[in-house]
């Protein structure tokens, strides 16, 4: 890209419906605000209904030309999910994109209401059955696309097959780091089944780099070097969103901030060689479908 690519570049999305999971805050939000902005019908896709409608208004007190619908959404509850994806076909026919940008980063050991360690049941299970779950909406409305929200922490990431819930030896950071690594092994590997099975969609990953969100707020000394080195949500968020919209973009792709990946404007970057392990990958989806009991129909 020759020309820093920034909100004002994305075109127009009149007549299109957007999934932003995680929107009442921080990248998520600012997805959903561009997004409406642009003329979009965008769903909040929240767990906390009283914090989503809050940020909702803030949106609407901008006088978007699209707009801002509410609905409830846990991740880390697969009821929950199936729930959404039941309420959102009885109130939509189409989908053209699903924003794959919620989760909890580094927190304190705790597990799903199905009993998976929690970073990993929300920022992957819970998105991967979601996904699943809309995949036939997506792939029956032309331009279909799929974002899933990775981070650099992805590189230092290992699938622990023999302990994917961290039942021994919890480390925050190092199950942060399997849950985005599991982010981009499913972008990918989704990609390759969506060619496979001659479907349009296509499925697209990003990272925010270095941004200053309610993401770090387990980390305290991630926190105290924001002034520093964090960039806004407003520029974190122009990776997702020119994976979710920009021309020329194409399935299978990653994009991040320009310099060092931390900050900047958006670019296609390469991620690890471990997130390109087929093998893991293929295993990885076959335990995702077992455990959350989400099939998909694609090859």
């Amino acid at each position: 890209m020759t020309t820093p690519w920034t909100e004002d570049h994305m075109p127009d999305q009149t007549g299109r419906v957007a999934i932003v999971t995680g929107s009442n805050s921080g990248i998520g939000w600012e997805a959903a605000r561009v997004l409406a902005t642009k003329g979009a019908t965008v769903i909040m896709a929240c767990r906390s209904l009283a914090n989503a409608n809050t940020a909702a208004d803030q949106i609407k007190a901008l006088k978007p030309s699209g707009k801002v619908v509410v609905m409830k959404l846990d991740l880390g509850d697969l009821e929950s999910v199936h729930a959404f994806a039941a309420a959102f076909r009885q109130g939509y026919d189409r989908l053209d994109l699903l924003i794959n940008n919620a989760g909890v980063a580094k927190p304190p050991y705790g597990k799903t209401a199905q009993g998976f360690e929690q970073q990993f049941g929300i920022n992957h299970l819970g998105h991967f059955a979601l996904t699943g779950l809309m995949l036939d909406m997506l792939d029956a409305t032309p331009g279909a696309r799929i974002v899933t929200v990775s981070s650099l922490s992805h590189r230092s990431g290992v699938i622990r097959f023999d302990d994917l819930n961290w039942e021994r030896n919890y480390h925050p950071a190092r199950a942060y780091a399997q849950s985005k690594l599991a982010n981009l092994l499913f972008t990918y590997e989704l990609q390759r089944r969506l060619v496979a099975a001659g479907q349009s969609t296509l499925a697209v990953a990003s990272h925010p780099g270095w941004s200053a969100t309610n993401a770090l707020r387990h980390s305290s000394m991630m926190r105290s070097l924001n002034p520093f080195f964090a960039q806004s949500p407003k520029m974190g968020v122009l990776p997702t969103l020119y994976a979710a919209t920009a021309p020329g973009v194409r399935g299978g792709d990653y994009y991040g901030p320009t310099s060092l990946e931390l900050r900047g404007y958006p670019k296609k970057v390469v991620s690890s060689a471990s997130s390109h392990d087929e093998a893991v990958a293929r295993r990885l989806w076959t335990v995702s479908e077992e455990l959350t009991q989400v099939k998909y129909t694609l090859m």
